[in-house]
Order: C-alpha cells, then sequence, then structure tokens
C-alpha cells in the first residue's frame, strides 16, 4: 500500500521518517512504554534507527504492518504512534503508545479514531481488533472513548518478553464510527430477547 499522511484538528499523522528516530528513541526510554510495548531492552538509538528507515517502509510495501507518527501539527512534536496490523481475511489489530509529556490532552484517542477510519475506509478492515496486558489501564480509557468496545479478558492472549499474559480484548466496527461495512454484520439476538 501507498504510505499516506492522515490530518486531524490538532495531528498529522504519517508514516515515520528516519527524521523521527531520536524523538523515537527518547520516548521509548519511557518505563510505562516498555511496560506495556515489547519494544527492545534497552532501546539504543539503532533500535530507533532501524524501525524507522527499515520496519516503517517495509511495512506499508509489504502490507504488513501500517505505522503513524502522530505530530502535533506538520512540524510539531511527536505525540504518539499507532500501527495497523491484518490479522486474516477482515480483521485487523492496532496498537499505540503516546509521548509521556503528551498523554493526558486527548491526542491518543484523536489519533486512534483518525486511523480506524482510515483503516476502515482505505486498508479494507471490517474488524478493528485492541488489546493490551491487563491493568494497561490507560490504553483501555483510550480504546473506551475512541469507541472499542471491550469484550472480556483473554487467558493468556498476548506475548510480551517470552511469557504469555491475560489481556483485555476490545473490538471497534464501521458502524460504531457511522460508516458502512463491506461485509453484512449480523449481531447475536439477547438471550432476554
Amino acid at each position: 500500500m501507498e504510505p499516506i499522511t492522515l490530518t486531524t484538528e490538532r495531528l498529522v499523522l504519517r508514516p515515520h521518517t528516519p527524521g523521527d528516530a531520536a524523538e523515537v528513541h527518547a520516548a521509548c526510554q519511557d518505563p510505562e512504554i516498555q511496560r506495556w510495548i515489547p519494544v527492545p531492552l534497552p532501546y539504543r538509538p539503532e533500535d530507533a534507527r532501524a524501525f524507522v528507515a527499515e520496519t516503517v517502509p517495509r511495512g506499508w510495501r509489504e502490507d504488513t504492518e501500517f505505522n503513524f507518527a502522530a505530530r502535533l501539527g506538520a512540524g510539531g512534536p511527536l505525540v504518539a504512534a499507532l500501527c495497523v496490523v491484518p490479522r486474516g481475511a477482515h480483521a485487523h489489530e492496532i496498537g499505540y503508545w503516546a509521548a509521556a509529556g503528551h498523554r493526558g490532552n486527548g491526542y491518543m484517542t484523536e489519533a486512534v479514531r483518525a486511523v480506524a477510519r482510515w483503516a476502515f475506509t482505505e486498508a479494507g478492515c471490517v474488524r478493528l481488533i485492541w488489546r493490551a496486558g491487563v491493568g494497561n489501564t490507560a490504553s483501555r480509557a483510550v480504546a473506551e472513548k475512541a469507541g472499542f468496545v471491550v469484550e472480556g479478558v483473554r487467558r493468556a492472549g498476548m506475548e510480551h518478553r517470552g511469557t504469555l499474559r491475560d489481556c483485555w480484548a476490545g473490538a471497534l466496527l464501521p458502524s460504531d464510527l457511522g460508516l458502512p461495512s463491506r461485509l453484512t454484520y449480523l449481531p447475536a439476538v439477547s438471550a432476554r430477547g
């Protein structure tokens, strides 16, 4: 897929470029990102350089992962990073982190909504999956504010640093954002009638 730039009221979301390496490296020194996101430990400058110069372009070129840098305006600071990964014929999974100095301003929710709209309208997604380790309340709050329905806890639902962990799981559908779906959805009939 050709890389794309998205804009919101406050943010510009575009694929990471080599010029982002220093900010990605700095952000990934944060203990909270290291606690919840499977970045290499220690996270070295060369890890950030390889990510922005190799991993990101390869993912877009091969349609295997779509990484976005969320910036406060075109020339503003890096406030967040998001990634969408295809998971089978109809689903994609989203993951994200917010830079420590930019949390609590609604940037992450704004970015997740923009990327979700793109996934539904341009990437062929009909179900956007979100997962986070149980206890990652910040990620869950963003997901819920963005419209995800938390569906429960998946036992041993994610691997993190060689250990299986329980995770919260949720999903967002195109209809949750007022968008049409390319497939018809037939929800289960409630047991109560």
